[in-house]
């Protein structure tokens, strides 16, 4: 454990996240649960089935399977309309999941050839697919999109893009991991903005905080594609209902709480950009999640928050990454926590953060 994660778990008030990632999670879900309740049976029983009913009404699609990770899903859905179309190219963004987490699974175990659009530091645009010269099978977009911040295209970038892709034949899949964070700011429900997509990939462990799962959803021959896929993959376990009831249980708890979330990161957003040496990306949070940059080395900021932590009793991140020699970044996502936190208190902790900083900026 490093000292700054040591000393961030020992805050009185940690910023980020719901609570601390323990057992508690599952023993609240749990609480209220019925033991006489049957558990799915490799996919099939009414717990699961229920839960995937659910899910594709709320994302407005025909069929849904729970899948035991977001990476097998969305590999699997990829697979799936490769072979539909007779076709290996896959484009989306330099910074995707599949790209840079996956160790090359999707290469590795399905044969893929991934296109790589637009510039790392920037989203996907309507130009980008419009003058891409490869022909592809599908089109993944990520929203939003996490490596470069949370970043999002406006609503009617996304709709001229998906307009595009149905008029050449392209399919449209969504990494929906974070779609729930970003409802409020487009001011449209999941069936609108998955409308646009004809499949779809949404994670229970992200912003709502269950113990992990996923749901692949799109139309109903797809849906039953992607259970044979899940099954060869090894995602079809004997029973999957710890994920479910936790994924159920925090979706009805925290899925109508984006927009505080939201509204959380946009004031703690301009907190930090008061700030001399750090700077959010994006400036004006469109979710729940934003990155901090700061135009000093890892090796300066730490000791200083690791002081902030033991005056203040606030924890503002558990890691700190080393971008070069001068400068450093951290994500910030934000949920149940930060409600806890004494409004007086966090400023307090942010005015003394700025003066431990000028002196650093000054030097």
């Amino acid at each position: 454990m490093t000292a700054l994660l040591e000393a961030f778990n020992q805050t009185t008030y940690p910023v980020t996240g719901h609570s601390k990632y323990t057992v508690q999670i599952l023993l609240e879900a749990f609480r209220d649960m019925d033991g006489s309740v049957e558990s799915d049976v490799y996919g099939n029983g009414k717990l699961i089935e229920d839960f995937q009913r659910k899910m594709a009404d709320f994302l407005g699609k025909e069929s849904a399977v729970f899948f035991p990770s977001g990476t097998m899903a969305q590999q699997i859905a990829l697979r799936i309309w490769s072979d539909e179309l007779g076709n290996k190219k896959v484009a989306y963004h330099p910074l995707c999941h599949l790209e840079i987490h996956e160790k090359d699974g999707l290469k590795e175990l399905h044969h893929l050839e991934p296109i790589l659009l637009a510039d790392k530091e920037r989203l996907i645009t309507l130009d980008d697919v419009v003058n891409m010269k490869e022909n592809i099978f599908c089109l993944l977009l990520e929203l939003p999109q996490r490596e470069i911040g949370g970043q999002l295209p406006s609503f009617a970038e996304l709709e001229a893009i998906a307009s595009h892709c149905r008029e050449r034949g392209i399919k449209l899949h969504l990494d929906g991991a974070r779609l729930f964070e970003i409802l409020p700011y487009y001011g449209k429900s999941a069936a609108e903005v998955c409308a646009l997509f004809d499949s779809v990939y949404v994670s229970f462990y992200k912003g709502i905080g269950g113990i992990a799962g996923a749901i692949l959803a799109g139309g109903e021959a797809f849906t039953e594609q992607s259970k044979i896929w899940k099954r060869r993959h090894g995602g079809d376990l004997i029973s999957l209902y710890p994920y479910i009831v936790s994924s159920d249980y925090y979706f009805e708890q925290r899925v109508g709480k984006m927009g505080h979330y939201h509204e959380s990161a946009v004031e703690l957003a301009k907190l930090y950009n008061e700030c001399a040496g750090l700077k959010t990306n994006p400036e004006f949070p469109v979710s729940n999640m934003f990155h901090v940059h700061a135009a000093i080395p890892k090796d300066k900021l730490e000791p200083i928050f690791l002081a902030l932590y033991k005056e203040t009793g606030i924890g503002l991140t558990r890691y700190i990454n080393v971008v070069n020699d001068s400068l450093s970044a951290y994500e910030v996502s934000l949920g149940d926590r930060f409600d806890k936190i004494p409004k007086a208190q966090l400023k307090e902790a942010f005015d003394l953060l700025k003066q431990k900083l000028q002196a650093i900026v000054a030097e």
